[in-house]
């Protein structure tokens, strides 16, 4: 018999917290739950759930405390009853415990968070207390630092994110797209362009890069609305802006750059192996239960952009260790699907419910 899911996401953008929610929801669809998904009126997500046939409950989250949302929210576990309430964000976190203790404790539903991030909680006995029945963190590093900030690891179930198998309609050529020689190493960052996520270490990682290998080097920077053309430590850089098709962007690399200093896990890193582009990343967060160094891609000691510029280097000069990298990348990435995150975060579901009393 299939479970009512009630789903809470207060992200206003489109990022890997939200994918993963959606991804969730229709996976647990898939096998017979029915998901109901609180998230912004005007979002992505919103947007993105409802065309993909998810029920979607618009709810304005313009903070963690605001009573509105909370009154909204209680209502719509009454009037829902489901089984589990998920949170899928911090701020959902708390908007999820404000809401469910007005609830009668007879009427009140487990409360289940997903925890997406390295650095360590705080809060911890207000948000991080027994009123949640369970955390789910989504790589062994973001558990680990749960419990160095004091949260039980019994309280803990870790469940990798999970992403399809990606499909490309139309690989971009971006040699072509942008006049580039072609014996040019096209490289790519993914993702948000922020500091978190390691864009300011792009132009050092440049600037470090041997003569041979910085004049062969072009950089993609796929991810955010700018569209221009630039250099970063010597090297040509373009921003394509918006791209709706990013498998398609990512399929005409030849290798992801991914110089974020916290991350929980990476699923670009998923995506880029999945298609077959060797990564090289720092070994920070849950990247390293990602990536095989050597095997599926390389890794860097965290911070040292000495290091990754050598290790950018290595698979700049060397196109048989790219081609090497690239046929591990997507057994390995196979092993963090959709369907492996859906089962285990069902599983957390039913172990929540056996222990209801």
């Amino acid at each position: 018999m299939g479970l009512e899911i009630l789903h809470i996401d207060a992200g206003a953008s489109w990022r890997g917290g939200q994918r993963q929610a959606l991804l969730l929801a229709a996976g647990l669809r898939e096998v017979g739950d029915e998901c109901l998904l609180i998230a912004q009126p005007r979002g992505p997500l919103s947007a993105r759930a409802r065309m993909a046939g998810l029920r979607v409950a618009p709810v304005r989250m313009p903070s963690e405390w605001s009573p509105r949302a909370v009154r909204q929210i209680r209502s719509l576990i009454r009037d829902c009853a489901p089984a589990i309430v998920h949170a899928h964000d911090a701020r959902g976190h708390t908007l999820a415990l404000l809401a469910l203790a007005a609830v009668p404790r007879a009427e009140r539903p487990p409360l289940v968070v997903t925890r997406r991030v390295v650095f360590p909680p705080r809060s911890i006995r207000l948000k991080y207390g027994g009123r949640v029945a369970r955390f789910i963190a989504i790589s062994r590093a973001v558990r680990d630092s749960m419990v160095a900030a004091g949260v039980a690891a019994e309280r803990i179930s870790v469940v990798y994110s999970g992403v399809p198998s990606p499909v490309v309609n139309a690989r971009r050529d971006w040699r072509k797209e942008c006049h580039w020689p072609a014996n040019s190493v096209i490289c790519g960052v993914v993702g948000a362009m922020t500091g978190e996520k390691g864009i300011a270490e792009v132009t050092a990682i440049a600037r470090r890069l041997p003569a041979d290998a910085a004049r062969e080097t072009r950089l993609v920077l796929i991810g955010g609305e700018r569209a221009d053309r630039s250099t970063m430590g010597g090297i040509d850089v373009h921003r394509p802006g918006f791209i709706e098709d990013v498998h398609d962007a990512m399929a005409g690399l030849d290798a992801l750059w991914h110089p974020s200093s916290s991350e929980g896990l990476g699923t670009a890193v998923i995506d880029a192996m999945a298609l077959g582009i060797p990564p090289v990343a720092y070994a920070t967060g849950g990247l390293p239960e990602l990536i095989e160094d050597g095997v599926s891609g390389l890794l860097a000691s965290a911070g040292n952009a000495t290091a990754f510029s050598a290790a950018a280097t290595s698979l700049i000069r060397n196109a048989g260790l790219r081609a090497r990298l690239s046929v591990a990348g997507p057994p390995r990435a196979a092993l963090f699907g959709v369907e492996r995150m859906v089962r285990g975060t069902r599983a957390v579901y039913k172990e929540v419910l056996s222990a209801e009393p």
